[in-house]
């Protein structure tokens, strides 16, 4: 959709006839196509006639509920966003809805600005949904093997576009589970003549110093004990092409110079042989660490710290990469389910909430495998976040909170703990630790 609010139509369920065109009115201001409908029978027949985006339903309704009016939907129209209207007293209910599939719950009496800005957010989500997030960008997932589309990863891809242009030696920075050696790879495939030569990752931590060098530069047969036949070592094997050194703030120091002595000289000799050979190599490091403050501490050489440090990439973490999270984990959740032959679970709004505002300490690596787990665990249509971890459903909002009045604000975070507690008033008068009256008046 190019014009959302022009093209998106919503249908409205309420057996309150004012509600509904008091909605009508104010989404019709918006630019939006709005149909009612006073019971899900008759939302049911609305919902097969038109190519509805959003569906806003009452919890109460006679006969049949606003929960039958979701579980309807979710049967018959997967990719519809759905916002449930509720009372203060039926928090509980909102809680179910979500879990049974709604996207939002508002609670009346809301505000104009209050319905608008959950109307918006759906209407995004629900085009989101209908796009497959290897084709939405499928250029720099084409390209660099990477999917983002924040603000952030648009410099990342503006650098290793760069790199990609030239031999100069790149240091790639990031916490664990950001991805690195994706980065180093997508930059060596960028090059023009580099990229049909070999890429090859040496991991520094995980080699024995005393086999530094034979592992690096390779050795002759007989060089030293156990060396039973010669090896060409990671430098020949990645000649004409990218030699990835992934966590070089983990070399040993003694080792440092050695490394240095090549970089510098193009040069390097295996182990038991007096020969030189070339070192025809684009070499790219990456660390998980301040290497200034190692190189301060006495812990890093400086020299080859300038060395490798003619490029720097910095990696942004994924708490700092906002909309990027949702689409990772679409990613995955269509990786894992392809792998293990199940549909893909949708995510409810617990799960989005809980994905949005975790800090992500183990970065992509950690959603990558908090979604492959719950798909291996779970056989449900949706994907909830009571099966995440505890400590994703106890963080704060990263959300950008400045603009909220204190009211709005006080609202929210009630909202927020009604919702952590599963509309339980009690457990969550203990969070607040107010009284229920006070409880009461906030709602």
């Amino acid at each position: 959709m190019s014009d959302k609010k022009s093209k998106a139509q919503i249908l409205v369920v309420d057996d309150n006839k004012i509600t509904c065109e008091v909605i009508q009115r104010n989404l019709a201001s918006e630019g939006y196509r709005v149909f009612l409908a006073h019971n899900v029978e008759d939302a049911a027949a609305v919902l097969s006639r038109q190519d509805i985006d959003l569906l806003i339903t009452d919890y109460k309704m006679p006969r049949l509920t606003g929960l039958d009016m979701i579980q309807y939907a979710r049967d018959h129209f997967q990719d519809l966003g759905i916002i449930m209207l509720t009372g203060y007293g039926s928090i509980k209910g909102a809680v179910s809805a979500l879990k049974q599939g709604a996207d939002e719950y508002i609670t009346k009496p809301f505000t104009d600005k209050e319905l608008m800005d959950t109307v918006a957010k759906c209407i995004k989500r629900y085009q989101e949904r209908r796009i497959d997030p290897g084709m939405l960008y499928s250029d720099t997932w084409s390209r660099f093997g990477i999917i983002g589309q924040s603000e952030k990863m648009q410099h990342l891809f503006a650098a290793i576009k760069k790199a990609g242009e030239n031999d100069a030696t790149v240091l790639i920075q990031g916490e664990s589970g950001t991805g690195k050696e994706l980065v180093a790879r997508a930059i060596h495939y960028s090059h023009k003549t580099r990229s049909v030569y070999p890429f090859i990752p040496f991991n520094c931590p995980g080699v024995p110093p005393a086999l530094f060098e034979s592992e690096l530069f390779g050795h002759v047969k007989g060089a030293f004990t156990g060396a039973t036949q010669d090896s060409k070592g990671f430098f020949r094997a990645a000649e004409n092409g990218g030699l990835f050194l992934d966590e070089i703030s983990e070399l040993p120091y003694e080792l440092q110079g050695k490394l240095l002595r090549v970089l510098q000289e193009k040069e390097y000799t295996r182990v038991g042989e007096t020969r030189q050979n070339k070192a025809d190599v684009r070499i790219m490091a990456a660390t998980n660490q301040k290497l200034e403050d190692l190189v301060e501490k006495g812990l890093f050489r400086q020299d080859l710290f300038f060395r490798i440090n003619v490029i720097t990439i910095d990696i942004p973490p994924l708490r700092d990469r906002g909309e990027d999270i949702l689409l990772l984990a679409k990613h995955f959740i269509v990786k894992y389910a392809k792998q293990l032959g199940k549909n893909e679970p949708k995510l409810t709004q617990n799960a989005i909430a809980a994905l949005e505002n975790y800090a992500w300490p183990g970065n992509v690596r950690e959603l990558e495998n908090l979604i492959h787990r719950n798909l291996i665990m779970n056989d449900t249509q949706y994907m909830d976040s009571a099966a995440f971890p505890a400590a994703m459903k106890n963080t704060i909002s990263r959300e950008n909170t400045v603009t909220l009045s204190l009211s709005e604000m006080t609202r929210k975070y009630v909202r927020e703990v009604l919702a952590h507690t599963g509309g339980n008033k009690a457990k969550a008068l203990q969070i607040l630790k107010i009284d229920r009256k006070t409880l009461l008046k906030k709602l």
